[in-house]
């Protein structure tokens, strides 16, 4: 069986992050969703747990990440084009994302991102390694 991750982020709204990512394109797995939290599949071994804040508290002993005024991480997610990066950046956008940085453009590598509605930042990157330099 290959590894799987199950990426945990606490949010504010459970409903309003479904809303969110639904418009991105995302689908969601009845078996692991209830009022407390839900699972989001990003592919058949990559894993979002969106969990109320409450729900979360529930499983550390220190305090939740302030994502107005820190970043806890970057969840990078690869790309198979730089359109779609373009695309999801913009359907984000709509959806009540903000951008908080300039797409990034090394030639070969380009990458871009966004903010969700809990200040998660999202990090999209798609690789040519026929361009890359040797």
């Amino acid at each position: 069986m290959p590894k799987q991750i199950f990426v945990n982020l606490p949010v504010n709204d459970l409903n309003r992050s479904v809303d969110f990512f639904t418009k991105l394109g995302y689908a969601f797995n009845p078996d692991f969703t209830d009022e407390n939290a839900t699972c989001m599949v990003i592919s058949d071994t990559i894993f979002v747990m969106l969990l109320t804040e409450t729900f979360f508290k529930g499983f550390i002993k220190n305090e939740i990440c302030d994502t107005k005024k820190y970043t806890e991480s970057i969840t990078c997610l690869s790309a198979e084009s730089r359109e779609e990066i373009d695309e999801l950046v913009q359907k984000a956008k709509d959806a009540g994302a903000t951008i908080p940085n300039e797409k990034q453009d090394h030639g070969w590598m380009y990458g871009h991102g966004f903010q969700d509605l809990d200040g998660h930042y999202w990090e999209f990157s798609f690789m040519d390694f026929g361009a890359m330099p040797q």
